[in-house]
């Protein structure tokens, strides 16, 4: 198993970041890892869609967890592994934290990790920063 985490502070309330999760074609804009993001349906349990990496080929994720204003959990099926992607939310008096936890599991995650766990780790900070600076306004 592979896991990296990250936190950050923004002055955006959690309604301000959760209307930018829940659309998940938009996740590109703060996420430049990202080419693109389709979803089917609305952002419940159970809804699915497809993530294009950069340099990287078309994945499909899951909801598998969905607290409005508070969290959601997404999980990719990779050959012999699983990327699950945590979300949480958390007011914090004037200003909301809010955490990203990448895990990869199965027989194949070392290889994943390698792969797609350390430039996910590298790129993450600077994501979460421009997510809240989208957030963040009005």
């Amino acid at each position: 198993m592979w896991e990296f985490q990250h936190a950050e502070t923004t002055t955006a309330t959690p309604r301000q970041l959760w209307q930018r999760y829940r659309e998940p074609a938009t996740w590109p804009e703060w996420d430049n890892q990202l080419e693109a993001v389709t979803f089917d349906g609305e952002f419940r349990v159970g809804a699915t869609g497809t993530l294009k990496p950069v340099g990287g080929p078309r994945t499909t994720f899951r909801m598998t967890e969905v607290s409005e204003d508070v969290s959601f959990t997404d999980v990719s099926r990779l050959p012999l592994a699983r990327m699950r992607f945590d979300h949480w939310i958390e007011a914090d008096g004037d200003r909301t934290r809010f955490v990203h936890r990448i895990s990869i599991t199965g027989a194949l995650s070392a290889l994943f990790a390698r792969v797609i766990g350390r430039r996910a780790a590298a790129e993450l900070p600077a994501a979460m920063r421009a997510l809240a600076a989208l957030a963040e306004r009005p």
